[in-house]
């Protein structure tokens, strides 16, 4: 309902960390041979153009240093060259020409709770963002809730009093709580949550579409082309076209579901696809592709798979296997142990890269790519980095960067 904050509740039991301690395998991840997925756009690239994986060396030129457990870098599209670097204690901090603001844009420190995996995990800027200065943040608060917010700006910092929740959703326990947050192309916000914490998602929250958890969610905050916050109040309603929306067969927030910690999303900002990075429990980590052409709805598997494998392991199957969405491409451990979601290059600098899909991982430190064309599906690493990837980000002109956990900011150049 227009005008109302939304509060949502999900359970779970036991904790346990998604982000363990691990060795580096030697192979790569795999392609899934599944039912084969829709190409995307006629932007994306074609087997004349698409960038030769195995010429592709990537490197990392360092842009600032001396952050405090840095989970997020984002760049607010408005002209004015900051990108602004979120820290895992609640400071969002502006970098500009390399040199880190000595006042953090935004201090949210004593409202985040910084257990296990929580504290201030998304921000997200709409594209209209230079004209109001209006923003969103996403957080676990003290009670350990995940939390959406608009913000707006006023001046070099934001006025802590501006804040408006939008949506609050319970969380038991500290890990898997996802909490991304996104703007699509459509103007809607999409925002990840995990399985609600434990380890093997006892609760069942992953094929449970009556629950936030496990889930991604679509929702107009009214910054969509024709819509304006001025008129919705502190809360958000539900876009027509979601799957669920009218409530009948599941929350009418969700847009998809059976993920178990989608820690890092982005969109193609070309085609409008969606890929999805879900962390994996004991075996599996995962890449999900969503054309732009989806209407929704899609059933990522877990907790009945971890990737395409059955969970727990030699669980006999006996769901229609057509009834899920399947990753595009998986990797088993120890190659890696936490998956961490990027973005396809679409920036000008680098021609050779144009079209890659770049992610990595967060224990092993490697990086791969990954590139679709009508030729098929081809995926190699690029990089091992000894870092902790737990990010990577995208300036306004396409741009990528990657985030070291360890409190670094580095640009992706290819060589």
């Amino acid at each position: 309902m227009p005008g109302v904050r939304r509060v949502l509740t999900g359970m779970a039991v036991v904790v346990a960390s998604a982000l363990v301690a691990g060795c580096a395998g030697g192979a790569d991840p795999v392609v899934v041979d599944r039912e084969p997925q829709p190409l995307p756009s006629e932007a994306t690239t074609t087997p004349e153009s698409a960038p030769d994986l195995a010429g592709l060396k990537i490197e990392f030129e360092p842009v600032a240093d001396g952050f405090s457990q840095p989970l997020l870098v984002v760049d607010a599209n408005d002209g004015s060259g900051r990108l602004f670097v979120a820290e895992k204690g609640g400071l969002l901090k502006v970098v500009s020409d390399g040199k880190i603001a000595p006042e953090p844009y935004l201090d949210l420190s004593d409202s985040v709770s910084t257990e296990s995996e929580r504290g201030l995990l998304g921000v997200a800027f709409p594209r209209d963002f230079a004209e109001h200065g209006r923003f969103y943040v996403s957080y676990t608060d003290p009670g350990g809730a995940s939390v959406i917010s608009r913000f707006r700006e006023d001046g070099p910092i934001v006025d802590r009093e501006s804040e408006s929740v939008l949506l609050r959703v319970t969380q038991p326990y500290a890990n898997h709580n996802g909490g991304h947050i996104v703007f699509g192309p459509d103007g809607y916000l999409y925002t990840s949550l995990g399985d609600g914490g434990s380890g093997g998602d006892p609760m069942g929250n992953g094929q449970d579409l009556f629950t936030p958890l496990g889930a991604m969610l679509r929702l107009d905050v009214g910054e969509a082309p024709g819509r304006s916050t001025e008129t919705d109040g502190n809360g958000y309603t539900i876009p027509a076209d979601n799957p669920f929306a009218d409530g009948e067969e599941g929350l009418p927030e969700i847009w998809s579901y059976g993920l178990r910690n989608p820690w890092r999303f982005s969109f193609d900002r070309e085609t409008g696809d969606l890929w999805i990075g879900d962390v994996g429990q004991n075996a599996v980590e995962e890449i999900n592709f969503q054309p732009a052409s989806s209407r929704g709805g899609e059933n990522w598997g877990w907790n009945l798979f971890e990737g395409t494998s059955a969970y727990p392991e030699g669980r006999t199957v006996t769901e229609d296997q057509n009834d899920f969405a399947w990753p595009i491409v998986e990797y088993r451990h120890p190659i890696g142990r936490s998956v961490t979601g990027g973005y396809v290059y679409r920036g000008s600098e680098f021609p050779q890269m144009v079209g890659v899909y770049l992610y990595g991982d967060y224990v092993t430190g490697r990086v791969w790519g990954l590139v679709r064309s009508a030729s098929g599906t081809e995926n190699r690493e690029l990089a091992e980095t000894g870092m902790q990837v737990v990010s990577f980000g995208e300036d306004s002109e396409g741009e990528l960067y990657l985030v070291d956990f360890r409190g670094a900011l580095y640009r992706i150049v290819a060589r």
